[in-house]
């Protein structure tokens, strides 16, 4: 898959980061000493845990380097790391993993939501969001039509590109004996959104970017083209000319007995 795009991610930047405010809003912590933002993308995410925690060491993990520069040219005091989440391992345990709509693209979330808790100081905090909308109709086309010649034999199986979550109850068993607390919910955003043409430009900084890089220049044309009437058909025209496209998105927070 192609880098990350950081421009074509950040032209809905107040839309992307309203649930990480949110998420950061319910995380415990008064003065922590260590901040992980891991998946931490352009930035956005890592902005709201400097301004929280002035007195913290934020670290920012990607393993996009477009990511990583656009990052560090916004904030130029932070250390930011290129790692795998899959593999990461911190060097010192943090008080907070913070892991905004990063960990979906990750795999084997059994193994990986408990080693991430166990690597927190006592009375830390692993803090999550991630998309749920594997069932919204944005993700259902793309997959559709991933799996439609002649876009199949270069995209390949269209149900492995992004990690399939488990059940909300299923991520507080995974926490729930071994934690102080436990907090999980889910939000399903409506976000107004100008035209069908508007949501194609949102999802195509994220979910449907492993599904156009593998395309040729007239495939990936032919695929959007599509895919927009597609979308088009699916979020009709409210009553002030714009669209309403539902995000559900996961969150849990879960804190370490101290």
């Amino acid at each position: 898959m192609q880098d990350w795009n950081p421009q074509l991610y950040s032209r809905y930047e107040d839309e992307r980061t309203r649930p990480a405010r949110e998420l950061l809003a319910r995380v415990p912590l008064t003065d922590p000493s260590v901040v992980v933002d891991l998946g931490c993308g352009p930035g956005n995410s890592t902005e709201l845990l400097v301004a929280r925690y002035p007195r913290a060491r934020v670290i920012g993990v990607d393993n996009s380097k477009a990511m990583l520069d656009s990052a560090q040219n916004w904030l130029p005091s932070v250390d930011f790391v290129a790692a795998d989440i899959a593999d990461w391992v911190p060097d010192v345990a943090p008080n907070l993993i913070y892991a905004n709509a990063a960990l979906q693209w990750v795999g084997d979330h059994e193994v990986l939501i408990p080693r991430l808790f166990g690597s927190l100081a006592p009375g830390g905090v692993l803090a999550v969001q991630m998309p749920d909308n594997r069932a919204e109709p944005t993700h259902h086309h793309m997959r559709a039509l991933a799996d439609e010649s002649p876009y199949k034999a270069a995209i390949g199986d269209s149900s492995a590109v992004r990690t399939d979550l488990l059940r909300i109850q299923q991520y507080y068993d995974l926490l729930a004996r071994d934690a102080a607390q436990v907090d999980v919910w889910h939000t399903v955003y409506q976000h107004p959104m100008d035209s069908a043409a508007s949501i194609v430009e949102w999802v195509r900084g994220t979910g449907l970017k492993p599904f156009v890089d593998p395309l040729t220049d007239t495939l990936r044309a032919q695929f959007l083209a599509s895919y927009e009437q597609r979308i088009d058909s699916e979020y009709p025209v409210r009553s002030d000319g714009k669209r309403l496209l539902a995000f559900p998105r996961m969150f849990i927070v879960a804190q370490r007995p101290a």
